[in-house]
């Protein structure tokens, strides 16, 4: 019976989208974190160019949310979702074949534009086939992916590193790697047999946010991505720096993967008490901490703990807005999240580049995390006065916490 329940068609729906994003995040986009100190060591990468080759994996990641965004036919994304499978393979294998700094800038904005297809269309595509079929839209184990990701992304460089293959060795592994992951990403999601048309009866209508609350809710969320995206990107190569740590970056990373795969789930509980205003300042606060511990102390206790709270708040803090954006808007929550992506993805572009240049120019990174941590401490700053002053977010609040005496 376990057996069959495994294997049922929800669950084989499920994890098609977990396995997408062990490919699309894990491998096409996460994988160049660990592996970037092994790159700086054994290429010509400087600080510098590792931070301009992170950020247009950023800005690839943006082009594919917004173009994610403007596609109304669900046929269309079906189509997109598998060919971002095909380049996170491509652009994968691709880095193992050149040392040319504009031919790698090329892969990881292609490998960012892949990215999406785990995060939005697939998300997307999986809640259309829930609803069809008459299952509960949850998408926990879909998200889960993300931080499973990053833990095979970290523990996969660890294997690697001991047994000695060089950096494009470990590219070629990630790229056999994407292969067997593409297997069930592709066969395990139906194509969809027709749009949805006509089938929105009884849901919600959209209920547009005040100005007030787009105004701040994008600049809280620019704050968010900002702070994100600096751990994500060089959090092993901080690490590996200091010497009293060297050899536990990957670890670090992986316990970042760890800590983030539950998140959304968690965080999902504790909007339902505090509401989604409130968790999501909770989550940026704990983000603060965990964003600044390497500037503040080099002991491996401190590191481990600063993982943790990074880990365990980034996730759900993109959950919490898209959660939000549902509610806002129940048959186009995209309207939205196009607009929050366009604030969120702009900081990942500019943060990695400047915090690069930073970390070259001084020889280390607590400038860069001062920075970052400054940044999500304003976010929840901002977060905090919309709660307090603007009825959209009093109003979500209240709608939170109604699912907690259900």
């Amino acid at each position: 019976m376990a057996k069959s329940s495994l294997l049922s068609p929800r669950y084989r729906v499920l994890l098609a989208g977990l396995f997408s994003q062990l490919l699309c995040v894990g491998v096409a986009r996460f994988a160049y974190t660990p592996l970037l100190p092994v790159m700086q060591q054994q290429t010509w990468l400087s600080d510098a160019d590792g931070g301009w080759l992170a950020a247009l994996n950023y800005a690839g990641y943006m082009l594919g949310a917004l173009t994610a965004a403007t596609i109304g036919s669900i046929r269309l994304k079906d189509t997109l979702y598998r060919l971002t499978l095909v380049l996170a393979l491509a652009s994968t294998a691709g880095m193992a074949l050149t040392e040319s700094f504009w031919a790698w800038a090329a892969l990881r904005f292609v490998a960012g534009f892949s990215s999406s297809g785990a995060m939005l269309l697939a998300s997307g595509l999986i809640l259309h086939w829930l609803i069809q079929h008459g299952q509960r839209g949850e998408l926990g184990i879909h998200f889960a992916g993300v931080g499973l990701g990053m833990l095979l992304a970290a523990l996969a460089v660890e294997l690697m590193l001991g047994l000695a293959l060089d950096w494009q060795a470990q590219w070629w592994g990630f790229a056999l790697l994407a292969v067997v992951l593409l297997v069930p990403a592709w066969a395990w999601l139906p194509r969809p047999a027709r749009p949805l048309e006509g089938s929105t009866g009884g849901q919600r209508q959209a209920q547009p946010p005040s100005r007030t609350f787009m105004r701040l809710m994008l600049a809280a969320y620019f704050c968010a991505g900002y702070g994100y995206v600096i751990s994500a990107t060089f959090i092993v190569a901080i690490v590996e720096r200091e010497p009293l740590l060297a050899g536990a970056g990957n670890w670090t990373f992986a316990l970042v993967g760890l800590a983030a795969a539950p998140a959304v789930m968690l965080w999902d509980l504790v909007a339902r008490w505090i509401g989604y205003l409130g968790a999501l300042i909770a989550a940026m606060a704990l983000q603060v901490v965990g964003i600044v511990l390497p500037a503040l102390t080099d002991s491996l206790a401190g590191v481990l703990v600063s993982a943790v709270l990074y880990g365990g708040t980034f996730l759900g803090c993109v959950s919490l807005v898209l959660t939000m954006a549902g509610r806002l808007y129940p048959q186009s929550p995209a309207r939205l999240m196009g607009r929050m992506t366009l604030a969120y993805g702009a900081a990942q572009i500019l943060a990695p580049a400047l915090t690069g240049m930073l970390a070259e120019s001084t020889g280390h990174y607590d400038i860069g995390l001062w920075l970052a941590g400054g940044f999500v401490a304003l976010g929840a700053v901002l977060l905090v006065w919309l709660r307090g002053v603007d009825q959209t977010a009093q109003r979500l609040d209240a709608e939170a916490k109604v699912a907690a005496a259900r």
